[in-house]
């Protein structure tokens, strides 16, 4: 009587999903920590909130406690914590505001074509590829980064800050493109969700 529950709750007790979540709470208390020029705080919480998504990964594979809802929350968990700190550091005028629409616009329209592909042709999964890997790369450096500057106005803090954030608009587009150009390929070939699925 008791494994059916405990099988429901499984899920949302493991190690990994539970660093997840933490990460997910911990969006609040970061963004007001900025918000009230509390930038030491800040660094600490988002260097805080970066272990837990590193170590959430590990201990999936470790402990192979890897979940469907994990699949789907980590990076979630990710985008919500990200895309709101660039609007939080543009608001403070800490990061360009072409950055951040860049940044936005992007998971905004991925969001908007999965959305329509699922709704068109049923559900379409694309894994994560090298430039997005590397585009969420450079945007948690770009903000750890600015970050940093408010402690510190050291040189190589400056040139840092300025690589990270030209890296993040690259990185941004061609992230953007790429995934475009595996929507029109997903769509132009001979199974384009229309027949049976297996």
């Amino acid at each position: 009587m008791t494994e059916g529950p405990i099988a429901r709750l499984n899920p949302l007790r493991s190690a990994p999903n539970l660093l997840t979540l933490l990460r997910i709470c911990l969006a609040p208390f970061l963004v007001a920590a900025i918000l009230e020029d509390r930038f030491h705080l800040s660094f600490a919480l988002f260097v805080s909130a970066g272990l837990t998504d590193a170590m959430d990964g590990l201990l999936a594979r470790v402990l192979k406690q890897r979940t469907m809802l994990g699949q789907y929350l980590d990076p979630v968990a990710d985008k919500l914590l990200l895309s709101t700190l660039f609007m939080v550091l543009m608001h403070k005028g800490l990061i360009p505001t072409t950055v951040t629409v860049l940044v936005i616009g992007r998971d905004v329209a991925i969001l908007l074509v999965a959305a329509i592909l699922y709704a068109a042709v049923g559900k379409r999964e694309f894994g994560p590829s090298v430039f997005g890997k590397a585009n969420t790369a450079a945007q948690v450096t770009a903000i750890a980064v600015v970050l940093l500057h408010q402690l510190t106005n050291a040189g190589w803090v400056m040139i840092l800050r300025l690589v990270s954030l030209n890296a993040t608009v690259g990185l941004t587009v061609a992230s953007g493109l790429h995934y475009a150009w595996l929507v029109s390929r997903s769509l132009g070939g001979p199974n384009n969700g229309h027949g049976g699925t297996k």
